[in-house]
């Protein structure tokens, strides 16, 4: 038992010394003397939404990889359409799919009270994505911040920018090298498909017409597609229908991600093609047999994940309200 701690303070060190090496404009405890008890407050109003709904988690922590993987992490997709243009929220990819929004509503008023036009809604962001995967059993790692917001959000800009449950493992690594990830930190951040729930519009095709052939997906396990077909019936056009990612720990940050594919109970291609690659499948099943070494680096790669294109400095603004564009 004591060798056990003694290796996950060690691997929890690890960590913090990957925070530190950040892009040069952000900070760790940017807000130290302009807004101190922003994380304080940005992790209260998480634990209680996530107690009143646990499905809370995983919504803030795709939020988050929704926003970076597009325009950076600059807030852009929780800014409303209008009349003349369609936002990022309401991209195919993105519509019904996206939650937490309430909760980011709610921290940056409670912000707003305290110390106006001080906090950014990117920060808030990724401050709550951490918190999410922390309260969901995973590692809690440190998030350098100072990013500002920005004034652009155009549906068409996720076309190209976020990956697809049809991917394959090719598909998975071109994409991430796009933002300058591994493909080892591909299969780490894939893991955050252990927490949170998907419409059955996702992946039906993997049940009942498979590459056209009316059949299922042959890599599918038996039981698994069974219980998935009762959960999503054929024909049925009920768009609210939703499974959950993992079903044997739904709500926990854990590897039970990688158990699932390593079983072919990946839910989408994009994670059961994983075992289609050498290199992808043993860094499954490394990462199933080293919890804590994961954990690590799915927080370094959180860490990394949340630099991606930042607007710092003068660039962009701080919005009042997270929706809509200042100026």
């Amino acid at each position: 038992m004591r060798s056990r701690k003694l290796n996950f303070v060690s691997i929890t060190f690890i960590v913090v010394l990957l925070c530190q090496i950040v892009h040069s404009q952000l900070q760790i405890g940017f807000y130290r003397n302009s807004c101190s008890l922003v994380e304080l407050i940005v992790k209260d109003v998480v634990r209680d939404s996530f107690i009143r709904d646990h499905g809370v988690a995983a919504g803030l922590v795709k939020l988050h990889f929704s926003d970076c993987f597009v325009r950076g992490c600059d807030a852009s997709v929780l800014i409303d359409s209008t009349p003349s243009n369609k936002a990022e929220k309401d991209s195919p990819a993105n519509n019904h799919s996206l939650r937490g929004f309430a909760v980011i509503d709610n921290v940056k008023a409670k912000l707003e009270d305290i110390c106006k036009g001080v906090v950014s809604c990117a920060d808030i962001v990724a401050f709550a994505a951490r918190d999410s995967i922390e309260i969901t059993g995973g590692l809690g790692y440190d998030v350098p911040s100072g990013r500002r917001d920005g004034k652009i959000s155009l549906a068409s800009d996720t076309f190209t920018n976020l990956p697809t449950p049809s991917f394959n493992v090719d598909q998975l690594t071109q994409i991430f090298a796009k933002k300058g990830f591994t493909q080892e930190e591909m299969v780490t951040l894939s893991g955050a498909h252990t927490i949170g729930r998907s419409h059955c519009t996702s992946f039906s095709n993997r049940l009942y017409n498979f590459n056209g052939t009316k059949g299922q997906d042959p890599s599918l396990d038996f039981i698994y597609s069974s219980w998935l077909k009762r959960q999503c019936p054929q024909g049925n056009t009920n768009p609210n229908l939703v499974v959950p990612m993992d079903p044997s720990s739904p709500g926990s940050t854990d590897v039970g991600y990688y158990i699932n594919v390593l079983a072919n109970r990946g839910l989408f291609t994009s994670d059961q093609t994983l075992m289609t690659n050498t290199a992808t499948a043993n860094q499954v099943n490394q990462s199933k047999r080293n919890p804590q070494i994961w954990w690590s680096k799915f927080a370094a790669a959180m860490v990394k994940m949340g630099q991606l294109d930042v607007l710092t400095g003068n660039a962009g603004e701080i919005r009042s309200n997270c929706w809509v564009i200042d100026s």
